[in-house]
């Protein structure tokens, strides 16, 4: 959304309300079902304008498809951007990631600050979204009464942790996801208790899942903590953008995060969490010996305080 918001902002045109699609086919939806759509407009109003569906005598089918780069860049929108609207008057833009770096830069440019309104100033979920992800945060702050109220969210997904590129190989290569076992041991050795509360980005519950639960009885899915009036429309299909949102949230707001998956989520993620004022981000790895200093593994992101959200947050 920021990139479209640069985009829309430097060539002076109108921005439409985008629909939502995921990764498999038939998971689509409109903005406003996910999204505050009056805050969003709010937010943006004397930046750029918006508008939330084309105008009747503009078919979607006409419009030139501009691919462009997560991150985008004035130079990229003059070379690559600008001579195709000023040619065809009105385009569909399509990002995509050449990398999920997203490490600041030192060099300054003019449209950081919308860069940044982008990011973490225009969405705000709607409201039945938002109760949902209150009440499954509320949920899994009264299951963790032992240890006043305090949970981890652990990002982690085996249809991710079974692609056979998942781990790195050699010695010199870090790894790229971690298996409930490895994330159960490492939260041992940095100290976290069996009482621990633990939320599980994996949609239902998986039998491979039961090791970590072996160790933190306290761990639950989306299916164990979600409303049970609310599972037919929000668990509708496994893996949809739907769910990434609850996730992407309930991630943010816990008390410490954990992403046992490398990767745009997580960086996402600790951009949102930086945002916050919630820099608990730790980062697994495979300890020798039986014990460790949990700061050793905070997030370079926030250690370094590398993320591009440090250039929007003092």
């Amino acid at each position: 959304m920021a990139d479209a918001v640069i985009v829309a902002r430097y060539l002076a045109a109108a921005l439409v309300l985008p629909d939502i699609r995921g990764s498999r086919p038939g998971d689509e939806r409109n903005f406003k079902d996910i999204y505050d759509v009056e805050k969003f407009m709010k937010s943006l109003d004397g930046v750029v304008k918006v508008v939330k569906q084309l105008p009747n005598e503009i078919s979607i089918r006409d419009l030139a498809a501009v691919k462009v780069p997560n991150r985008v860049t004035e130079d990229h929108i003059v070379e690559n951007v600008q001579p195709i609207f000023k040619s065809k008057g009105n385009i569909r833009l399509a990002t995509y990631f050449p990398t999920v770096n997203m490490r600041k830069t030192t060099q300054k440019s003019s449209v950081d600050s919308v860069s940044c309104l982008g990011m973490f100033g225009t969405l705000e979920l709607q409201p039945e979204v938002s109760e949902v992800v209150d009440s499954m945060i509320e949920r899994l702050r009264t299951l963790s009464r032992k240890s006043d109220g305090l949970f981890i969210a652990v990002d982690l997904r085996v249809d991710v942790l079974e692609n056979k590129n998942c781990h790195g190989s050699g010695t010199n290569v870090a790894k790229s996801c971690y298996n409930a076992q490895e994330i159960a041991l490492f939260l041992r050795k940095v100290g976290f208790n069996t009482d621990t509360t633990i939320y599980l980005t994996q949609s239902k519950w998986d039998n491979s899942l039961s090791v970590l639960k072996d160790i933190f009885p306290k761990t639950y899915t989306k299916e164990n903590i979600m409303p049970e009036e609310k599972k037919g429309k929000f668990l509708e299909f496994e893996g949809s953008e739907l769910e990434k949102v609850i996730d992407f949230y309930i991630c943010s707001k816990s008390d410490v995060f954990v992403p046992a998956l490398s990767g745009l989520f997580y960086a996402n993620v600790a951009g949102k969490r930086i945002a916050l004022g919630k820099p608990q981000i730790l980062v697994p790895a495979d300890i020798p010996g039986t014990s460790a200093t949990v700061t050793n593994y905070l997030s370079p992101y926030v250690a370094k305080k590398n993320h591009l959200a440090y250039s929007c947050f003092c």
